[in-house]
C-alpha cells in the first residue's frame, strides 16, 4: 500500500509517522534479510542518518543480500561524512561518491527483490536532521505501483552510474585514496555547531526518570543506572553515535557529551548518550549526577540545551514554577503511553522564556543544516 508522510508528526496517510517509519516498513517489517538489494541515494549523509539501520544492513549482507549507496562528495563542502561511509562499507555496502557540490540532489531509498521494486521518494537526506526534526515529505510507492509505472531500481542505478560524472568508489583498504578527500570528518576538532542546531529539548519527566533521583541512599529504589528515556527521534540532537557496544547480544550505539547540570553546579565531561538499535529504538541519556539529589519529581520538566557540538546544559523546572508553565506547551510529542512528552524550541527563544542568556551565539557556523 502506498503512503505519504510529512514529518515530524505533521501528516500521514497511513500508519507510518515519517521517513524513518517508512524505511522501517521497506527494509525491516516487510523485508526478509538477504532478499534482494537495498538502495540509498542522498546528496547529504552522516552517521546518525543511518544509525537506525546499520544492524539491518549487516544482517541483510550477512544473509546474502546487496546494498548500493550513492552519495555526494566535495573537497570544500560538508556533504557526506567519513564516518557514515566507513560504517556503510563495514556493513558490506557498495558505496559510490559523486564529486561536485550541486550535482546530486536526489533523495530516494528502497529495495528490489522477487516481489518487485519498492521506492521511497523524499526530501529527507540520509542525515540525522533529514530523518528526524527537519520538516520532510516522503512518498512510498509499493511494488504494484512501481510496476505500473515501469520503474526499475536496477535500470535507474545503472543509468546513474553510466553518467560521465566524477565518480569515486571508496574502500576500507586505502583510507588515503582520493575518494576519502571528498568526505568530511564529523568528529573534527574544528566543527562548529550550526545556529539551527542550537535548540533546547523540553522533556516532561516520568516516574522511571526520577525514581532514583528521589531514592534514599542504600535502598533498592536507588539501584540501577540513572538515566532519562528520550524519544525515538533524537538523531539530530546529538553528535555521531559511533561507539558500538562490545558486550551483549543487542546492538547499541553511543557517544559521550559534556553535560553541565546548572542546578547542581556540576559538569560531567563524559555523559553517555545511547541509542538502543536492536531493542526499543529509544535514546537514553545518562544522568548519574542527579541520583539521590531530589532535584526533580515525576511531572517536572528538564530543559536540555545544546550549546556546542558536544556540549549541553540541563535545567530542572518544578511543576508550579512560572518557567514550567511557559515551557511545558513546547512538550507536544508523546513518548510511550504514560503521558510523557517532549518538544524543542530554539535556544534564543528559550533564553527569552527563562530570562537568562545561556551561551554566546556561535556566529557564522561551519556546518549547514542538512
Amino acid at each position: 500500500m502506498n503512503e505519504l508522510t510529512l514529518h515530524p508528526n505533521v501528516y500521514a496517510t497511513g500508519s507510518s509517522k515519517g521517513l524513518i517509519s517508512i524505511l522501517e516498513r521497506v527494509w525491516v517489517r516487510e523485508h526478509k534479510p538477504g532478499d534482494g538489494t537495498l538502495y540509498v541515494m542522498s546528496g547529504f549523509a552522516n552517521y546518525n542518518g543511518g544509525v537506525r539501520f546499520f544492524e539491518t544492513f549487516k544482517h541483510h549482507i550477512n544473509n546474502g543480500g546487496d546494498i548500493i549507496a550513492v552519495f555526494s562528495g566535495s573537497t570544500s563542502a560538508r556533504l557526506t561524512s567519513k564516518q557514515v561511509v566507513e560504517e556503510m562499507l563495514g556493513c558490506g555496502a557498495q558505496v559510490h561518491i559523486v564529486n561536485r557540490k550541486r550535482l546530486l540532489h536526489a533523495k530516494c531509498y528502497g529495495r528490489h527483490n522477487d516481489q518487485g521494486d519498492a521506492l521511497v521518494v523524499t526530501s529527507g537526506n540520509f542525515t540525522g536532521p533529514g530523518m528526524s526534526q527537519n520538516v520532510e515529505m516522503s512518498v512510498l510507492l509499493d511494488a504494484e505501483s512501481t510496476a505500473a509505472m515501469k520503474f526499475s531500481w536496477n535500470d535507474m542505478i545503472g543509468n546513474v552510474l553510466d553518467q560521465k560524472w566524477d565518480f569515486y568508489q571508496p574502500t576500507l583498504t586505502d583510507l588515503t585514496a582520493p575518494a576519502w578527500k571528498l568526505l568530511y570528518d564529523e568528529q573534527a576538532a574544528d566543527v562548529v555547531l550550526d545556529e539551527t542546531d542550537e535548540v533546547t529539548m523540553c522533556l516532561r519527566l516520568s516516574h522511571a526518570d526520577t525514581a532514583r533521583i528521589n531514592a534514599i541512599p542504600g535502598t533498592n529504589a536507588g539501584k540501577g543506572s540513572q538515566y532519562f528515556w528520550l524519544s525515538k527521534d533524537c538523531y539530530d540532537f546529538f553528535p555521531p553515535l559511533t561507539i558500538r557496544n562490545e558486550r551483549g547480544h543487542k546492538a547499541t550505539y553511543s557517544c559521550l557529551v559534556t553535560m553541565q547540570y546548572v542546578d547542581l553546579d556540576i559538569e560531567d565531561p563524559a555523559c553517555r548518550v545511547t541509542f538502543e538499535a536492536e531493542n526499543n529504538l529509544d535514546f537514553r541519556l545518562g544522568t548519574g549526577p542527579l541520583r539521590y539529589t531530589k532535584v526533580a519529581e515525576e511531572g517536572d520538566l528538564a530543559a536540555i540545551s545544546r550549546i556546542g557540538d558536544s556540549k549541553y546544559e540541563m535545567r530542572i523546572y518544578r511543576q508550579h514554577s512560572t518557567q514550567y508553565a511557559a515551557l511545558v506547551p513546547y512538550a507536544v510529542n508523546f513518548i510511550g503511553h504514560q503521558g510523557k512528552k517532549y518538544g524543542y524550541l530554539a535556544n534564543a527563544e528559550f533564553e527569552k522564556v527563562i530570562g537568562i542568556r545561556i551561551v554566546a551565539r556561535t556566529g557564522v557556523a561551519a556546518r549547514r543544516k542538512q
